[in-house]
């Protein structure tokens, strides 16, 4: 094997990442559950069927194999089908509006509604909209209706986090991680339906987002309180929490970048300012986070000063290196992110990618071995397979309008 199926541009990079997304798209098959809801998958693919069916995992499953859809692959439009009728029965609340947490093994129901959920669902349906799968559309027009009424805040342009589930108590939390996949998904709805609404929304989140990484050295808080006034030491004392970590999350901005990219050409920014924003996110978590400890591989989370502190390696944090750098270079040019990529796809290679199982291990410790403490088994495909497809898409577009025919 040569450097040349690590190097961006190369036919055998290209054949690589092709490759690899068929083969994820056959590890996680066997995700539906007889009502629709997402399965959570272990080591080799095997259905947990003791563990919650997680909506927001559901939601992955219908985005990514619409987009297997609309690459023409034999039974992903029927797996999206099966994902979607998920969400619009046994996930969906007929009574409170919007979606539940997930369903219980025993099929009760996981109480409250999440943003961080609730925007897996626009995605979802944008993109099985997009493929043409049935009902997606009644799924995204109720989807983003439950939205505007009850997660956007349209005085502070930004959305809250976590509402109990018949929707009368609202947490007292804010946080950008549901903030970073609501712009995701409103770029995606968007594209969708050719308007522009959304698009402006996820510009106003940005903005915010920035301002805050701006006087934070371009680490992004993560955590804030009612008012939105950064929590910087939220869990301080649990710092590898699976949603809520302490400090800051290299992973996260180096996925900002990325969606502050696909927003400013979408939007029409020809001054260049937001892709210059970007740019310093990604050298600020690259410049914290890669090979920070002596071993090869991106940090969970660091200290405000850049120190590492959880040292654990996450499969989502390697796929959106692999994505922003590659973005990166299409949009500058510039030679450092080609071998930034080039580095990313060997250590995936090397480290990340499970040959006898197949997918991703989703977890590995400092010294880069397989480990379940926040990631047990390989739940969904939904980062692993973006990376196989993104490197080669257009930036300005979500990825299933590029996948579109």
């Amino acid at each position: 094997m040569t450097d040349d199926i690590y190097r961006i541009d190369t036919e055998e990079n290209k054949t690589y990442l092709k490759e690899n997304a068929i083969r994820l798209l056959e590890f996680g098959k066997r995700f539906p559950s007889p009502g629709g809801g997402s399965y959570y998958l272990g080591d080799d693919g095997t259905p947990l069927m003791d563990r919650n069916r997680e909506t927001w995992i559901t939601c992955r499953m219908a985005h990514v194999y619409s987009i297997g859809s609309m690459m023409g692959i034999y039974g992903c439009k029927d797996l999206a089908g099966r994902a979607l009728a998920g969400l619009l029965g046994e996930l969906r609340d007929s009574s409170n509006g919007g979606w539940y947490a997930g369903r219980t093994a025993d099929d009760g129901i996981v109480p409250m509604k999440q943003c961080y959920a609730h925007a897996f669902v626009i995605l979802a349906a944008s993109s099985a909209y997009l493929a043409g799968i049935d009902r997606a559309g009644e799924l995204l027009d109720d989807a983003l209706k439950v939205y505007d009424s009850f997660f956007w805040n349209e005085d502070e342009g930004l959305a809250v986090d976590t509402w109990n589930t018949e929707f009368t108590e609202l947490s007292g939390y804010r946080g950008l991680n549901a903030n970073m996949h609501t712009v995701e998904a409103f770029l995606a709805a968007s594209d969708a339906l050719k308007c522009d609404r959304y698009r402006d929304r996820a510009g106003r989140i940005i903005g915010r987002v920035v301002g805050w990484a701006e006087d934070n050295d371009f680490r992004i808080p993560e955590h804030f309180t009612e008012d939105w006034k950064p929590d910087l030491n939220m869990n301080i004392d649990k710092p590898d929490d699976q949603f809520k970590p302490y400090g800051a999350t290299p992973g996260h901005g180096i996925e900002w970048a990325r969606l502050i990219v696909q927003w400013a050409l979408s939007a029409g920014e020809t001054d260049g300012e937001m892709i210059s924003k970007a740019r310093r996110l990604y050298d600020r978590a690259i410049s914290d986070a890669w090979n920070a400890d002596g071993a090869e591989g991106i940090v969970y989370t660091t200290d405000w000063n850049g120190k590492p502190v959880v040292r654990d390696r996450m499969h989502w944090t390697l796929a959106e290196a692999i994505n922003t750098s590659a973005v990166l270079y299409r949009v500058t040019g510039g030679e450092r992110y080609a071998e930034d990529y080039a580095a990313f796809m060997r250590y995936l290679d090397t480290y990340v990618l499970d040959k006898k199982a197949g997918s991703w291990y989703h977890q590995l410790d400092e010294h880069n071995r397989p480990k379940a403490t926040v990631w047990p088994g390989k739940p969904d495909l939904y980062h692993a397979f973006q990376a196989m497809m993104i490197p080669y898409g257009n930036p300005a577009v979500s990825i299933a309008l590029d996948n579109r025919d």
